[in-house]
């Protein structure tokens, strides 16, 4: 339990309104999306106004020796927020402003409260778009999504969220505040702080500010259905389009058993007995769009897809982005715990790993579900299960080792899109060696020496 000095200290620069300390409330924050993990509730769950007050509470917690834990929206999905107990979990969303948007530089200006799909929404009525696309779009807050620097379905042709990085402000482990970046197109001065902060999970410093670039919005779009009898066919389709000159903004895949469950959920005509489907989306100029849209569809059926379906209007095509958006919370249903992976792998690999995955459900006796963005490798293994099982827990971890073990031997990496938290720490020596380990560890300890900032993510203490 807190003590009372520090309870008293942080009502008094946010508060009482901002200050919980109920039970009932803290359990509420002892979680994030990520399933079958150990959790605990925090001593205090705060809620600043303004970069002031997170100052304020970062300097506050040094003072006692406190962890404190950043939080948005708690969609993350490797642990990224889950608190140690007795510590002060730091929720940023009251700081949830576009501050600006800027036509003539094509960037838009927002706290780290500001749902992503709420910016996208605000700057439609300039024709414009913020690209990074995770699934959680309607939900995910900007400032998760820089810190765990999330990907989404558009990440082929558009990049991922540090692409669109152009500035940060962020309150440091001391409780100063730095500005990084900006609106020039070009900077090289210093070091990249802005490119270290962004996917640093919390864990250097705490942002409360966010500078984006902006692009202009597709004129047109056209998506595609692929239907295939075999695995190996997709993934040489895959390799095809992109061989061709041809970069979808979308290219996603899913397997049977995905397919299976979707299918059952939205109801969006995807063929039960295909072994994959792949979801394809060309954009861009109307008349380019209309000859790549040809050109995938050639492509296709000279690489065997059984069926070819371009959606003939944005009914269909939303429906098919449905049933792919649909993934996650249909497999979800199927059983109590939904383990859910992401591991990345060179595209020419994808048929490899999707096997390798198979193999491994088999040998273990799981239920492993696959689908995922096909275009830049990421895939999403999902294993349906039950925490409560302890034996068959014991499988999941197991075969989550083998994953990994399979993905880095496949020229491959840990995450593509959904960060290492403390899911994942324990596999980063296979990436990256004790030498790069203890490189990450005295990074965290330069800015961060007394571990304040989201410890127990990335590197643990020595």
């Amino acid at each position: 339990m807190l003590a009372r000095e520090v309870i008293e200290d942080l009502i008094k620069v946010l508060g009482k309104e901002n200050v919980l300390t109920e039970q009932e409330d803290l359990l509420t924050y002892a979680y994030d999306a990520t399933a079958a993990m150990k959790h605990h509730k925090p001593g205090v769950v705060v809620s600043p106004l303004n970069t002031e007050q997170v100052a304020e509470v970062v300097k506050i917690a040094n003072r006692y020796k406190i962890p404190v834990y950043p939080r948005g929206s708690g969609t993350n999905l490797s642990g990224g927020t889950i608190p140690s107990e007795d510590s002060i979990v730091l929720s940023m969303l009251n700081l949830n402003k576009i501050l600006e948007v800027d036509q003539d530089n094509l960037t838009a200006t927002v706290q780290p409260g500001v749902i992503i799909q709420d910016l996208n929404n605000a700057v439609q009525q300039f024709g414009l778009i913020y690209p990074p696309d995770p699934g959680t779009v309607t939900t995910a807050t900007m400032g998760g999504s820089v810190s765990e620097c999330s990907g989404g379905l558009r990440g082929l042709k558009y990049g991922v969220t540090k692409h669109y990085i152009m500035g940060l402000q962020v309150v440091l482990a001391n409780g100063e505040v730095i500005r990084w970046g900006g609106k020039t197109v070009k900077n090289v001065t210093g070091y990249d702080l802005v490119a270290l902060f962004t996917g640093a999970e919390g864990t250097l410093g705490i942002i409360t500010e966010i500078l984006v670039k902006l692009i202009p919005a597709p004129e047109a779009r056209k998506s595609i259905m692929a239907v295939f009898d075999d695995v190996d066919k997709a993934g040489k389709a895959i390799a095809s389009i992109i061989r061709n000159k041809i970069i979808p903004a979308t290219l996603e895949i899913m397997d049977n058993v995905t397919i299976q469950t979707v299918e059952h959920f939205v109801h969006a005509g995807l063929p039960l007995n295909a072994e994959a489907v792949l979801l394809i989306e060309v954009d861009g100029y109307k008349e380019v769009v209309e000859r790549e849209a040809v050109l995938v569809e050639q492509i296709l059926k000279e690489e065997q897809a059984a069926d070819v379906k371009i959606a003939k209007d944005d009914k269909e095509r939303d429906l098919l982005w449905l049933a792919r958006r649909s993934a996650l919370p249909a497999l979800a249903q199927k059983r109590p715990t939904t383990v859910l992976e992401d591991a990345t792998v060179p595209r020419s690999k994808i048929p490899d790993m999707i096997k390798a995955i198979r193999k491994i459900a088999d040998k273990h006796k799981l239920n492993i579900a696959t689908f995922g963005h096909a275009g830049d490798g990421n895939l999403h293994p999902t294993i349906l299960t039950d925490e409560r099982d302890l034996d068959e827990m014991k499988r999941v971890h197991l075969a989550v080792d083998e994953i990994f073990q399979t993905a880095i031997s496949l020229g491959g990496t840990l995450s593509g899109e959904h960060g290492i938290g403390v899911a994942k720490m324990k596999y980063l020596d296979w990436e990256f060696g004790e030498a790069g380990v203890a490189l990450l560890r005295s990074m965290k300890e330069a800015l961060d020496p007394n571990y304040v900032l989201n410890p127990g993510k990335i590197v643990r203490r020595d």
